[in-house]
This record gives C-alpha cells, structure tokens and sequence, in this order.
C-alpha cells in the first residue's frame, strides 16, 4: 500500500443532525494524523470542518486550511490550524486545495461539499489530474447522490469509466486504504466532437 501524503476533505460547515457524521469526521482526522497524512480542507472553525481540524490537531497532524478572504472576514477562519492561507475567491481556494493534495474525499456536507466533490471529479473526468476522489458514505448520506450517477451512466450522460473515477466507503479506515492504493486510469479525451 503506497504512503498517503496529503488527504483533501470536503465536508459541512454544519455539523448536521446525526452524532455519526461527526464521529466519522473525527476517526478520519484521527487515522490520517497517526499515519503521517497531511490534512488540507476548507479552513473553517465551524461545523464538521472544525471537528475534523481540531480532532487532527488533537493527535499532533498537520492540518493546512485553505479559506477565501469573504469567509475570513466573517471570523470563520479556523487560526489554530499548522498553516491557514487566505485566499482571494472561492476558485482560488478550490484550485489550491487540489494542488496541495494527493486525493479527495468528501464527508457529509451541503451544496458546497457537493459542488467540490464535483468539480474535483469532472476535473478527474477531464484528464486535469489523475488523482484518487472518494464519497465516505456515513450512514447511507449518499446514497441518493449514488443512485444520480447510476441514472446519469444508465442514461448516457456518464460513462462507466467515468462513474468508477469516484470510489466509496462506509468506514474511515477503509477509506483511507482504498485511496491509498487506488489509481485512478488515463482516459481518453472524454467526448468527440461527433458526440456532441
């Protein structure tokens, strides 16, 4: 199994309304801490974000949050953490967040947990980095967003190929394992120009 250097996490801002989400955010920080994996996220203090950055911190991991100057401003900016960069816009912050790390998963979050998850997987999808990007499915959060891909490839909008570039797990430690060893494959260009 090769060495996780750098672990990306998209999650809520809210800690959301089941312990279990908070509970998963913390063994993650806390397995990514006792294997050496440096954490990158979105910066904040609040919600499942702070619970993961203080959870890291708690057992002596690096953790860089990554947070544009508008959510600074409002005081959201997580100042305890191994490295805080403010950034200029949310672009930015997603684009820093990627080159800063080796893989990315998502924990349970609203639309912008969803939307960086998404973004980092179509860029996957694109051939901008071949990346490893996972769901960690805490009690079943995802499954609706599961079943949409499954449609979108069941529909042709997505192909199986592209489907797979996205792994899953119910638990951290498997988690971990499965982005430590997964490869995403070089694809093609992903449509012709007669597909379109």
């Amino acid at each position: 199994m090769s060495f996780l250097r750098s672990l990306c996490v998209f999650c809520g801002s809210s800690a959301g309304h089941r312990q279990e989400y908070a509970a998963a955010a913390r063994e993650l920080a806390r397995l990514a801490a006792q294997r050496g994996t440096r954490l990158v996220y979105g910066g904040g203090n609040v919600g499942l974000m702070g619970v993961l950055a203080d959870e890291a911190l708690a057992h002596g991991g690096q953790v860089i949050g990554v947070i544009p100057e508008h959510l600074m401003a409002k005081e959201l900016g997580h100042t305890g953490v191994s490295e805080l960069r403010i950034v200029a816009s949310m672009h930015e912050r997603k684009a820093l967040m990627a080159e800063l790390s080796d893989a990315f998963v998502a924990l349970p979050g609203g639309l912008g947990t969803l939307e960086e998850l998404l973004e980092i997987a179509t860029w996957s999808q694109l051939g901008l980095h071949a990346k490893p990007c996972g769901l960690l499915n805490v009690g079943g959060y995802f499954d609706p967003l599961l079943e949409m891909l499954a449609q979108a490839a069941a529909q042709g909008f997505l192909r199986p190929e592209h489907r797979e570039l996205v792994v899953t797990a119910t638990e951290p430690a498997e988690m971990i394992d499965i982005l430590s060893r997964h490869r995403p494959p070089r694809l093609p260009k992903w449509i012709g120009r007669e597909e379109t």
